[in-house]
């Protein structure tokens, strides 16, 4: 399937996307003039659109480098309400009718505002965003792993709920930072009855994925690949499960895949990747970018890898957009509207 037309016009739905990872290269380099970053390490928006694809940095830790330049030019609330709603125009571009995007807010303090005011910023460009495109947008506030600030982040995050942040997530580095160090913010999230999402099984090994569950209580996992380590593969496709892989699947614990991040991240071949085989083993696996910027991803490019290299066809894009937009946040109505567009657009 090597035509983009037909997929572009699919509808899509998004719930695994860094605001942070998927900046217009123009407007980082506008943001920075505005702003007086003069860290950027190229000053064209060709020379800098190839220094940010990180498809060449073999690990997890090397690939969150970058953020750092698209981090510091967005400081101020102006800037970030104009990335969000950027976000949601590119989005939807692209044939996205829902997504949950998601920043640490604590990233973008370092000049002065507060959590609440970043929240607000974000959550207003999300909204203008959704109101010229059609786009659904929701918030999911990350807290670093690697920080010890967490429960303040949820508890700010808690201040939006009923406000379309629907949602909290642990992020950065797996190795030496297990997401149960966290258990305060994880149980003061569920119990404001907001969403839960970890990284989890992205770079690091199932017992990742098994403390995101079962110590944290995690609704979703983000990534989570690494569920296929505990499973038996044969001629590429898994023949059984083991019991943390069984419970996965059984339960239909919804699994973020972002493909082409992975290959960037841990080690993948587009070929080795297990996203066709969890799929046609009945996980529920769902499909999204991570990082449009990082990666040079977008929904639609993501499709085409899965129909040239995991025999993915229309009923399979369909299946992944409706197990998404299951496994969504939002509330019931909104996924009602959303399913009958996902059916109308398959029709």
């Amino acid at each position: 399937m090597n035509s983009p037309g037909p997929i572009v016009r699919l509808p899509k739905a998004v719930l695994h996307e860094h605001l942070d990872g998927g900046l217009r290269v123009e407007t980082i380099i506008e943001l920075a003039d505005a702003c007086g970053y003069g860290g950027l390490p190229a000053p064209d928006v060709a020379t800098l659109t190839d220094w940010f694809d990180q498809g060449r940095s073999g690990s997890l830790e090397r690939y969150l480098e970058a953020f750092v330049h698209t981090v510091a030019v967005m400081q101020s609330a102006e800037a970030i309400e104009r990335v969000a709603f950027e976000a949601v125009e590119d989005l939807a571009a692209d044939g996205v009718i829902y997504a949950e995007i998601r920043f640490a807010p604590s990233l973008l303090t370092t000049m002065g505002l507060g959590l609440t005011e970043v929240i607000e910023a974000a959550l207003s460009g999300f909204a203008r965003g959704e109101a010229e495109t059609g786009t659904v947008t929701r918030y999911i506030a990350d807290a670093m792993r690697h920080e010890s600030d967490s429960a303040q982040i949820a508890a700010a995050a808690i201040t939006f709920s009923g406000q379309n942040l629907v949602g909290f997530d642990l992020a950065g580095p797996e190795a030496g930072f297990p997401p149960d160090d966290h258990l305060a913010a994880c149980r003061m999230i569920r119990e404001a009855n907001l969403g839960l999402t970890v990284h989890a099984g992205e770079a690091y090994g199932p017992d990742s994925i098994w403390r995101a569950l079962h110590r944290c209580g995690a609704h979703r996992i983000g990534h989570g690949i690494s569920i296929v380590e505990d499973c038996r593969l044969e001629d590429g496709e898994i023949g059984s499960v083991g019991p943390l892989a069984g419970y996965v699947r059984d339960y239909q614990v919804p699994l973020e895949v972002c493909p082409t991040s992975n290959l960037h991240t841990g080690g993948w071949t587009v070929e080795s990747h297990p996203v066709g085989a969890l799929h046609r083993a009945g996980f529920n696996v769902s499909i999204s970018p991570d990082n449009r910027l990082m990666s040079r991803i977008t929904m639609s490019q993501e499709f085409m890898m899965l129909a040239d290299h995991h025999g993915f066809g229309m009923d399979d894009f369909h299946a992944v957009t409706r197990r998404a937009i299951d496994a969504a946040f939002c509330d019931w109505d909104t996924k009602q509207r959303l399913l009958a567009k996902v059916e109308a657009g398959y029709a």
